[in-house]
């Protein structure tokens, strides 16, 4: 047992030691997501896969060699029956003959070349789409990883700050509470003044507590979002104000929106081409294929098996062939498929129009709101600043009993409404920043 606990502690002390580290600005936290977030991974690895893939279509139209080897063992061969008479026997009697011998192998090496396949063709274009989607949908998912981690990181900000203001607003509160009681304990106050602090400092503490646990599930999301183990420990080099200044950026709501640079246009643009393919791909089964091959190979006899010995016998062959495939009639399922494939092409452009038209109401939203959060901005700091004077002068209207309690309460309760509207007006112009970056030129992120 005494040499136990002393390992149990030295594996204790490693792992504590072996619990990573990380200090991001939001910049690098970005960037840290973009290379370790789960999701964009996936997204790369896809791309790889439509890669391989467009290997894979590209193939099929180059040259295609195989090779088969037969082994044939007649256990018990075939007897046949030819008139006796051409061997000179008597006529109208017949003789038992096996044709053929015990052992047989047969080994062939066959080339083959597409000369022309439609489909082949519009696979090619196909998987050529199809590498496209991939790309966009990787960057779509960078997209929203970045929203994300600017989300994630503006919260541990917001829940930090938060708990900053609070303990702060809770140390003047202990000191009121303190002062009140002494006053009342003198007799020179009532006791209601010492209960509307306590009630006010009552509901501090519990917002604290409370912000105190929602700094830790904030800290893990962030990691979760980063790609991060959950326990990492992440210190933050923004602050929320700086961040709130450095995204105060009136001009942009200005700026031109160039709706092909969106990715979600560029999405819905190759679900079009990929539609269109398929319709092509439909109207291609209806053509002629044509198909070259050449093969050659080697067969062997024994009635034992001898085949690996030098003296036995191998006879070779070849051949050159073209395979013509002519579609003549299909009952009308050609006609059938291809129609439907019309249909699924006049829904996807409906898509690409509405998905057009979206944007352009996106484009408008995303203006608005950020115009919204910037103004709101100005007007929360000022708020702010009032708010904070007002209780001041009750705090000293309050010491010198010039106020009452319920009205050091009013004001105080004032001021904490006009701090978290403050705050929370920094993170607006943070999130709608983004939201408005996203739509106005994500494509080229």
């Amino acid at each position: 047992m005494k040499n136990i606990l002393p390992l149990l502690a030295l594996l204790l002390s490693v792992s504590v030691t072996a619990q990573e580290k990380h200090s991001f600005s939001l910049d690098e936290a970005i960037a840290f997501a973009l290379e370790n977030n789960r999701t964009v991974i996936n997204a790369e690895n896809d791309i790889e896969i439509a890669k391989k893939q467009k290997w894979e279509a590209t193939a099929t139209g180059l040259p295609q060699i195989s090779i088969t080897a037969d082994y044939q063992n007649n256990l018990k061969q075939q007897v046949s029956l030819i008139p006796a008479e051409i061997f000179g026997g008597e006529p109208g009697t017949f003789e038992e003959v096996i044709f053929g011998t015990k052992h047989n192998v047969n080994a062939l090496a066959t080339l083959r070349q597409k000369i022309f396949d439609g489909s082949y063709i519009v696979g090619l274009q196909s998987a050529k789409v199809y590498l496209q989607i991939s790309e966009n949908a990787k960057k779509k998912t960078d997209l929203e990883v970045k929203k994300s981690v600017i989300n994630a990181y503006g919260n541990v900000l917001l829940t930090e700050e938060n708990i900053r203001i609070l303990e702060k607003n809770k140390e003047v509160l202990e000191k009121n509470v303190y002062e009140t009681q002494k006053t009342y304990e003198n007799g020179l106050a009532e006791e209601e003044s010492v209960e509307q602090l306590q009630i006010t400092l009552a509901s501090v503490e519990s917002d604290l507590q409370n912000s105190i646990r929602l700094r830790e599930i904030a800290y893990k999301m962030l990691n979760i979002t980063l790609g991060a183990p959950i326990e990492t420990e992440v210190t933050l080099t923004d602050d929320l104000d700086n961040l709130a200044i450095q995204n105060t950026v009136p001009g942009l709501v200005e700026e031109q929106f160039n709706i092909e640079n969106n990715i979600d246009y560029k999405i819905a643009e190759n679900n079009t081409k990929s539609q269109e393919l398929l319709l092509k791909n439909e109207k291609s089964k209806g053509l002629p294929t044509l198909e070259g091959y050449i093969n050659g190979g080697y067969l062997g006899f024994g009635n034992s098996f001898d085949f690996f010995k030098r003296e036995q016998e191998w006879f070779g062959n070849s051949m050159v062939g073209l395979t013509l495939n002519v579609p003549v009639f299909s009952s009308l399922g050609r006609s059938a498929a291809t129609q439907r494939m019309k249909v699924e092409l006049e829904k996807a452009k409906n898509d690409l129009r509405e998905t057009e038209q979206q944007l352009q109401l996106e484009i408008q939203q995303a203006k608005s709101d950020y115009q919204f959060s910037l103004e709101q901005y100005q007007t929360k700091k000022r708020n702010l600043e009032l708010a904070e004077r007002i209780e001041q002068k009750n705090q000293v209207k309050f010491s010198e009993g010039m106020a009452t309690s319920f009205d050091l309460r009013q004001a105080q309760t004032q001021l904490y409404t006009a701090q978290q509207e403050y705050l929370q007006s920094m993170i607006d112009i943070i999130n709608t920043k983004t939201e408005l970056e996203m739509v106005l030129h994500n494509a080229n992120e």
